[in-house]
């Protein structure tokens, strides 16, 4: 009896162990850690970008980017680079956590991320904080920055790429009236239907000219409301940013619904998922985005395609080249401090003027935001298609 009581014993206990280290596993966020063993000749580098949810596919072709980066720059001051890759999961909530982690338990020395302004954001204030600089590669809403002097970035903003995009409106396609439909759930689609608007009121002389707009969330799938309000308002064109599933679906059930109106979008557009499940709907549309390989810019423009056409036998998209930028613009300023001390990586940062990136020149301004053009690009036989460059505005 009393053996039979004391297996008893510890067949519970070890099932009380088991279960405390699956909670463990299932709570636990996935790490993966690339080159380098941690040890002290090792810079560690985080990056936490959405691999799973619905922003995976921006967040996978950026990482493609940094990874590039990393395997063609591996070293700086003599000692191994090493990423530290977490998935934010496309989850405010996750990226937060994400950041935090890269700082108080990988002791990452400077953090690349997020594809997805928002995701960005929520990342702030444990930069902030902790002091730990970070480089955004495509989040684009002014926000990002703002009041944050350890957050740092590659690509224009939210501001100019609105401006540019009222202007194509303007002056190419000679719209006088604009709708907007936005997805409400998201900082980057809200802001940036603000600048468009702004500034397309600003170009028509019209406080009217925007006759009205439609708003989603992120994940809808049936947009039939949204776009039967937008064919009563008979708007010259259609200023639609937002998440590349989301705007697909609209354009393809525009298309459906016998809605020929222009429609436009931003830099979240430059998927190759917006061309596979927009189809031949999506012929023909326009957005802003940040590169095109049919214009290389500088001499990195050039190692970065080689580099890249050999690695992944294909063309790079625009935020893939902003990857690659963060990367080496990092590695950058760690060899001008000759330190890999956050702080003083931070203010390298703060310096960087004219470098020389693959998505073109940059120059910091007082923000840490990129003073750069923007490219504008078209859906053409199932490919994007360089239409022309716009430089910022002085």
């Amino acid at each position: 009896m009393y053996k039979f009581g004391k297996k008893i014993g510890i067949l519970l206990i070890a099932v009380l162990i088991l279960g405390t280290f699956l909670s463990g596993c299932v709570q636990k966020q996935e790490t993966v850690k690339e080159d380098g063993d941690g040890g002290e000749d090792v810079i560690k580098i985080g990056v936490f970008e959405p691999l799973t949810g619905p922003n995976a596919a921006g967040g996978a072709i950026e990482l493609e980017g940094v990874k590039l980066a990393n395997k063609m720059y591996p070293e700086v001051l003599g000692k191994k680079v090493e990423l530290v890759i977490v998935d934010n999961k496309s989850d405010k909530v996750e990226a937060a956590n994400a950041a935090a982690r890269l700082i108080e338990k990988e002791k990452v020395s400077a953090i690349i991320g997020s594809w997805g302004s928002s995701l960005s954001m929520a990342a702030g204030d444990a930069v902030k904080t902790s002091q730990v600089p970070a480089i955004g590669a495509s989040c684009t809403n002014p926000l990002v920055t703002k009041s944050n002097d350890y957050y740092f970035r590659v690509c224009f903003i939210d501001p100019f790429q609105g401006t540019v995009m009222a202007n194509y409106a303007y002056n190419n396609l000679g719209a006088k009236k604009a709708a907007i439909i936005q997805e409400i759930s998201s900082d980057y689609s809200v802001g940036l239907s603000k600048f468009f608007t702004d500034a397309f009121k600003e170009l028509t002389g019209d406080e009217n000219a925007i006759v009205g707009s439609a708003s989603y969330n992120t994940g809808d799938q049936d947009f039939t409301a949204q776009l039967n309000v937008i064919k009563e308002l008979k708007p010259d064109v259609v200023f639609a940013p937002g998440n590349f599933i989301e705007s697909a679906l609209i354009v393809k059930q525009a298309k459906q619904q016998g809605i020929d109106i222009p429609l436009l979008g931003g830099d979240t557009w430059e998927t190759p998922e917006f061309i596979e499940i927009g189809g031949d709907a999506v012929e023909g549309i326009v957005m802003s985005t940040f590169f095109t390989s049919e214009k290389p810019i500088t001499p990195m423009s050039d190692e970065f395609l080689k580099a890249y056409r050999e690695e992944y036998k294909k063309e790079p998209a625009s935020v893939t080249a902003l990857g690659f930028d963060a990367y080496i613009m990092l590695l950058d300023a760690i060899k001008r401090t000759n330190s890999s001390e956050p702080k003083d990586i931070r203010d390298a940062l703060a310096q960087t003027k004219e470098f020389q990136g693959a998505a073109g020149v940059i120059t910091l301004d007082n923000n840490g935001d990129a003073v750069k053009s923007a490219v504008i690009k078209v859906v053409e036989d199932g490919k994007f298609k360089y239409l022309d460059t716009v430089e910022p505005i002085k």
